[in-house]
């Protein structure tokens, strides 16, 4: 009988099997799934695949599928995907015991039973295990397959059911994370799992390789194909895939890190990591970030405090530049993972505290100093300049700067009719145009911009009630947004 490995007991905590189907050795190849965890390095879930191929003596098959017709399906979302395939199917032809399978779908459903089929001549199937968006729903339908399929969570540093429940502030989650890291700080993925890949070459039956046919260099690389993509909504200028975000996490590393700490809110210091786009697509690991920051402090986990305490910074004993940046990559992060797990409703009202929704409700009939068409909002084109510009960069880059991200959620909550409102608009703009946006952590800060997370502040104001109050005065009395506005503003936006 063929013995199927037990990985340590930090990692065990990662893996859930979907199905009760055993492993069946005598298939043709164990295929890793991929779907969340668009990589090839630093992800625990390839590492599982690895394993199974070598336990079993079968070879590896890497299937990266993208869907048409996803909620807020558009061209930058594709392209960005797309040019994550073409990395990894560059990368991959070097390596020749592992087959990689890239298909993009050019018609809703065109993919359907690719899976299936696969799963027809497999002796496993592992997939990403992640709790946001629609990747529930594809991982329930996936466990009705007829051979065994494992989830496995490479999401970030904690796995995200070992919380076992909703945090409600980063205080809580902060003071969970530091009581249960310590156990899986030793236990990263491999920065090169292929290496131990087992001799030989899948072979993919042609009948599926006919029917489905793989997505060659010229469209990985090539236009987008003729898709029927909800908006218009335009690629943007960051390119997606590991070695771009291996190149801005290299940039932040060398040129932002050591100001990030005290500049990180400010506009004109553009001083974030850029990579929270590579984060929501998988493109980059948490993990190897961690590696990353650990060789530039010399660090090792046993610096960790073994005290919680819920701090902010001091626990994790490095410098005071990577403890903030860590606690917005650890703390912030995962407790969007966590809300995707564990929070009812995370993506809507429903999940704001109790003291925010009473303070909203009670001002729910404040009169409204502007009240703002969608459209309006949508174009950029209120009378509010700093908000205006914070728009135009989410239309033209798929992002905004951190703390304008704030002021752009708080404004919009003031010009709408109600909190309800606010959150879908932000929602729609949010996931429309942000690279990042559908990610837990986006959620996260929208409904962070109506109290979640967050304690009830005074005085008590018009719309916002005991809700934490933003404004764009404040903004430009605290900031320099010289350059900013020259670059996102609009010369016609009155003062």
């Amino acid at each position: 009988m063929t013995r199927v490995c037990r990985p340590p007991t930090a990692v065990a905590a990662r893996i859930r099997s979907l199905n009760d189907r055993a492993v069946r050795p005598a298939g043709a190849f164990v295929v890793y799934w991929m779907t969340a965890f668009r990589r090839t390095a630093w992800n625990h879930a390839l590492d599982r695949a690895v394993e199974l191929s070598r336990d079993t003596g079968r070879p590896l098959v890497i299937l990266e599928a993208l869907r048409a017709g996803y909620p807020w399906s558009s061209a930058r979302v594709h392209r960005f995907v797309m040019d994550g395939m073409e990395a990894t199917a560059r990368r991959l032809a070097r390596r020749r015991p592992v087959v990689y399978f890239p298909y993009v779908e050019r018609q809703v459903g065109e993919g359907r039973g690719l899976l299936e089929a696969m799963a027809g001549h497999a002796v496993a199937i592992v997939a990403d295990d992640w709790p946001g968006f629609f990747h529930p729903a594809m991982l329930a339908s996936a466990a009705r397959l007829g051979c065994r399929v494992e989830a496995v969570d490479s999401c970030g540093l904690l796995p995200v059911r070992e919380a076992g429940k909703a945090c409600t502030t980063a205080y809580s989650f902060r003071r969970l994370l530091q009581g249960l890291l310590p156990e899986h700080l030793g236990s990263l993925p491999s920065p090169d799992p292929l290496d131990r890949l087992p001799r030989g070459r899948a072979e993919i039956p042609a009948e599926i390789l006919e029917r489905w046919r793989p997505a060659g260099p010229d469209l990985l690389r090539g236009g987008l194909p003729a898709i029927p993509f909800g908006r218009d909504v335009p690629p943007a200028e960051a390119r997606g895939g590991m070695e771009e975000g291996e190149r801005r996490l290299d940039r932040f590393l060398a040129s932002h890190l050591a100001r990030y700490a005290e500049e990180r809110s400010a506009p004109d210091a553009d001083v974030s990591s850029g990579l929270s786009p590579y984060l929501h697509f998988g493109h980059i690991s948490p993990f190897e970030v961690l590696s990353r920051l650990a060789e530039l402090e010399e660090w090792t986990p046993d610096r960790v405090t073994r005290r919680p305490n819920g701090g902010r910074s001091g626990w994790w004993g490095m410098g005071a530049p990577a403890e903030a940046f860590l606690d917005e990559l650890v703390t912030w992060r995962e407790l969007g993972l966590n809300a995707a797990a564990f929070l009812p409703g995370y993506q809507s009202c429903d999940s704001l505290p109790d003291w925010a929704r009473r303070t909203l409700a009670e001002h729910s009939a404040d009169p409204r100093p502007y009240l703002y068409h969608f459209d309006t909002l949508d174009s950029g084109r209120t009378h509010d300049r700093i908000w205006n510009a914070a728009q135009r960069q989410l239309r033209e880059q798929g992002t905004i700067q951190n703390y304008l991200r704030m002021l752009w959620g708080k404004k919009i909550l003031e010009w709408s009719p109600g909190p309800e409102e606010a959150v879908r608009t932000m929602v729609e703009l949010n996931n429309r145009y942000a690279l990042d946006g559908r990610d837990p952590n986006s959620y996260s800060g929208i409904l962070w911009c109506l109290g979640r997370y967050d304690r009830p502040w005074g005085p008590e104001r018009p719309i916002f009630g005991k809700v934490r109050y933003m404004s764009s005065a404040n903004t430009a009395r605290k900031f320099d947004l010289t350059n900013y506005l020259a670059r996102f503003g609009d010369p016609d936006d009155v003062e």
